[in-house]
């Protein structure tokens, strides 16, 4: 293939190609042609190149420096002919990063998931905020069961009005202040009927497959204290988070370990803080009467 190297216009006719005239030393001869009155540029191999710009008009262009090859767009991409091999030997390398990436982001997703469920154990009530599920049959709003979103200002809801006056009051207080941190403080179950409770145990001890088990989670009517209105079930998450934190001073205390939705009123939580938290109801003297 000739290289053709052009010449400015008015040139003195065609000039032979020696090994002197190859100044690319690729043994390819050059080929002074007329284009044009202050024009020059360089084809190689073909390929289109724009004029080197300012260059010493008293030398021929044939001696002069060849300006940067310039590739179309559409032959490269727009990219250096060493491009693709360089994305080729990035490639094994990115390819691998990425994948280390997913298998850590999975790891990171599962141990997630274990601490959360870890923290918000199965139970009768939802696992997740200790809302239990809506009774069956003839139990219903009049037997403590709550509709979403209900607020410890609903005392038109059994659930919310058999409260302990005590407790009702100091939640009040609570959940003002939670509102003042963007918290929305939910009742999950309040005050439930004996009948309510019932349901609740039978249907824990279906789901566990037995009393012992059932018990950590759910307390008999005889012992249960929603069913003397003297335990409320908070939710959602942060809300619990938010007492969690806060909840002595208005003398409200976590009592379940395994039950982080649960609060109970212990009015002298202000001065001495709250009391130490029972694994699950199981150990509290309370249920086992």
């Amino acid at each position: 293939m000739n290289r053709t190297t052009w010449a400015p216009a008015g040139a003195a006719g065609p000039v032979a190609a020696t090994r002197d005239d190859d100044p690319f030393g690729d043994r390819f001869p050059t080929q002074p042609i007329a284009f044009g009155p202050r024009r020059g540029g360089l084809a190689l191999e073909d390929r289109r190149t724009w004029a080197p710009g300012a260059a010493d008009r008293r030398t021929s262009t044939a001696y002069r420096r060849p300006p940067p090859s310039r590739h179309h767009p559409a032959s490269t991409g727009g990219a250096s002919p060493r491009e693709p091999a360089r994305r080729a030997a990035r490639s094994p390398r990115l390819t691998i990063l990425i994948a280390v990436a997913v298998v850590i982001a999975a790891m990171i997703g599962a141990l997630g998931h274990r601490t959360w469920t870890s923290s918000f154990p199965s139970a009768a009530p939802d696992p997740g905020n200790g809302r239990p599920s809506a009774p069956s049959g003839p139990l219903g709003v009049r037997d403590g069961a709550v509709p979403e979103g209900l607020t410890v200002f609903d005392d038109d809801v059994p659930a919310v009005a058999n409260l302990d006056a005590g407790l009702l009051r100091a939640l009040r207080q609570a959940a003002t202040d939670a509102a003042d941190d963007r918290v929305e403080l939910v009742v999950n179950s309040g005050w439930r009927s004996r009948e309510y409770q019932e349901h609740l145990l039978d249907e824990a001890i279906s789901k566990y497959g037995s009393e012992e088990e059932a018990a950590r989670w759910v307390a008999t009517a005889d012992t249960s204290s929603h069913v003397s209105g003297d335990a409320v079930d908070v939710g959602p998450t942060a809300a619990a988070a938010w007492l969690s934190e806060h909840g002595a001073e208005y003398g409200l205390c976590q009592i379940y370990r395994n039950e982080p939705w649960h609060y109970e009123l212990r009015p002298d939580a202000a001065d001495r803080g709250c009391p130490r938290m029972y694994a699950d109801p199981t150990q509290d003297p309370r249920t086992q009467k």
